[in-house]
């Protein structure tokens, strides 16, 4: 099934789904008109919270706008609607002139009290009558809609019957020649333009286009927009709907790895689609599952929490949640921004069970001791890797690339590998995330053994000995010059140790005679307990061979790190079971 026929399979299934040719918009002020066009009141629809966010309300279907000036039925921006705006506004008088001039055409034949009302109010109104206290400042630049003043509370001018029937004929009226729907396959009036996605981090606040056709080099054969791919009215209208409520914040449908805005959903029932669509998210964004309020929540999510437990131990998904059935279909849709458009990063639908199956193969692949805290989601394994931890600095495609990885199975982007060792080199911070990120890439991409813990006696891979000597040289550093060394020999010699070693390690053996020197005065017994340790990680080398090469490639740089964090980690566990300072220890 295609990505947007599953949408539109998704819209029939979403809860208070808007009909067809109708959105949901955000809605700040109301217009309350008398019969005679005049002003009742203004109400103000914006809720109580601090931010004072505007309400939702079902209204016809907002236009496609780019560079032209196009009103919508009934509601707009207050540029459009009262030709009044918070900035200057160079063509704010041509989009009140616009508004006014096609309901007057779109209303010519209406005998409807409502919407003459409205007409009339078009024909008196002035921008210079937007003055305190009947029209608030704050009503600037908001979403505008109209209500008769008898029946304010009953229902908006534009539910009216006869302002819906004026909204069909609108429709019709611009409606392109039948052609054969590439989605439903139904021969039926085709969309023109595809409305704006809104909600993809970094793309434009007004929303970005899936599928547009808006330069000659689109084109093929003659064909002017969205004649070039002809999708029914219908059709678009469901996979837009159901794409923005998917995107929408909370929607429970949507989270963020990277610079993909990904969302999913399950192609299900209500109940096995919301219980695998919670997993899911508890899968890869833990914020997404710890995100309640009510008792009755918060105690789901505690099931939640031991079921996903179960899962990340390795148990079989019909033993942990026989609710869900491990051939539902599920998809899982990356967006990133691209200028005006949106671009699709990836795309995927397989069964819900070998999701499972390729997420645990993922955990199984990215363990490591000791392990972060928890089970940290996707998008912090990312930040760790991205410069200054700033989301904005991951690298565009990453995030996207990895994710298709993870749920296909396939071999990691290798560009992951590069990434974790140049911020390894950049900042000389080995921690278990990005350890974690090296074993995976090797384990996978180029079908090697790695330890998850520290091996003492693994001697199959020269950079996972040379990291080992690598800490273990830090922390005879350590040990003889106390913690207040300022910088150790990490922060001045982990890169070029760990791409060229046989130019650091010399140097380094020298320098660690030195501070043992100091050390057996300072400390004896913990003087030879490093001293045995070093001579236990030197006689894994090869004397035959060379034991320090001159260079270590990618996969050789990575076991450097695996090691050296193994090792490295293993003095601060000795430092917590004696709950001291290895580098005070009496040993």
């Amino acid at each position: 099934m295609s990505m947007i026929a599953s949408l539109v399979r998704a819209y029939e299934r979403l809860p208070d789904a808007p009909p067809f040719g109708f959105s949901s918009e955000k809605i700040g002020f109301c217009i309350v008109l008398n019969s005679d066009g005049t002003v009742a009141e203004v109400i103000d629809l914006r809720g109580d919270d601090k931010k004072r966010s505007p309400r939702m309300v079902l209204v016809p279907q907002a236009v496609k706008r780019t560079v032209g000036i196009a009103p919508n039925f009934l509601w707009d921006k207050s540029a459009y609607v009262l030709g009044v705006t918070a900035g200057d506004g160079k063509r704010t008088a041509d989009e009140h002139a616009k508004f006014r001039e096609a309901h007057a055409e779109w209303l010519s034949d209406t005998d409807d009290a409502g919407l003459l009302a409205l007409l009339r109010f078009l024909e008196s109104w002035r921008p210079e009558h937007f003055v305190p206290p009947i029209w608030p400042e704050e009503m600037r630049d908001q979403n505008i809609v109209f209500a008769l003043a008898e029946e304010y509370r009953e229902r908006f001018l534009h539910d009216r019957h006869a302002a819906r029937q004026a909204w069909n004929g609108i429709g019709a009226a611009g409606a392109s020649a039948p052609q054969i729907c590439l989605v439903t396959g139904e021969r039926t009036a085709t969309a023109r333009l595809h409305p704006s996605i809104k909600g993809v981090w970094g793309a434009q606040s007004s929303g970005a286009s899936i599928v547009s056709f808006n330069l000659d080099a689109f084109t093929s054969y003659g064909h002017e927009q969205g004649d070039n791919a002809p999708v029914s009215e219908a059709a678009v209208f469901a996979y837009t709907t159901a794409l923005n409520r998917f995107l929408e914040k909370g929607s429970g449908h949507r989270i963020q790895i990277g610079d993909a805005s990904t969302v999913f959903w399950a192609d299900a029932e209500k109940h096995m689609a919301e219980l695998a669509e919670s997993f899911f998210a508890a899968m890869f964004d833990t914020g997404e599952a710890e995100d309640t309020s009510k008792t009755e929540d918060k105690l789901q999510t505690k099931i939640l929490a031991t079921q996903l437990e179960s899962i990340r131990l390795g148990q079989k998904l019909t033993d942990v949640l026989p609710e869900i059935d491990p051939g539902v279909r599920f998809h899982v849709l990356g967006l990133s921004p691209n200028a005006a458009r949106l671009s699709v990063r990836f795309y995927w639908e397989d069964d819900f069970g070998q999701l499972t199956a390729n997420y645990q193969k993922y955990l199984k692949e990215m363990a490591i001791e000791p392990a972060p805290d928890g089970w940290p989601p996707l998008w912090h394994y990312l930040n760790d890797l991205a410069v200054l931890g700033k989301r904005d600095n991951v690298p565009p495609n990453l995030a996207g690339d990895w994710m298709r990885s993870i749920l296909t199975g396939t071999p990691y982007p290798l560009t992951l590998l590069t990434m974790a060792l140049t911020r390894i080199r950049a900042d000389g911070k080995v921690n278990a995330l990005r350890a974690a990120i090296l074993k995976s890439v090797l384990i996978r991409n180029l079908n090697m053994e790695a330890p998850v813990a520290l091996d003492p006696a693994y001697k199959d891979n020269k950079g996972y000995v040379l990291g080992r000597l690598f800490a273990v040289y830090e922390q005879v550093q350590r040990a003889a010059l106390g913690r207040n060394v300022n910088a150790t020999i990490k922060d001045k010699f982990y890169g070029s140790a760990s791409a060229t070693p046989q130019k650091v390690f010399r140097t380094l053996d020298a320098g660690s005679q030195n501070h043992f020197s100091r050390l057996r005065k300072q400390n004896p017994g913990w003087a030879v307990n490093l001293e045995k340790l070093l001579a236990s990680v030197t006689d894994l080398m090869d004397p035959a061979g060379d034991p320090i090469p001159v260079s270590l490639n990618s996969a050789e740089q990575a076991m450097f790190g695996i090691g050296y964090h193994h090792q490295r980690s293993e003095f601060f566990r000795e430092r917590d079971d004696k709950n001291t300072d290895p580098t005070e220890a009496d040993e």
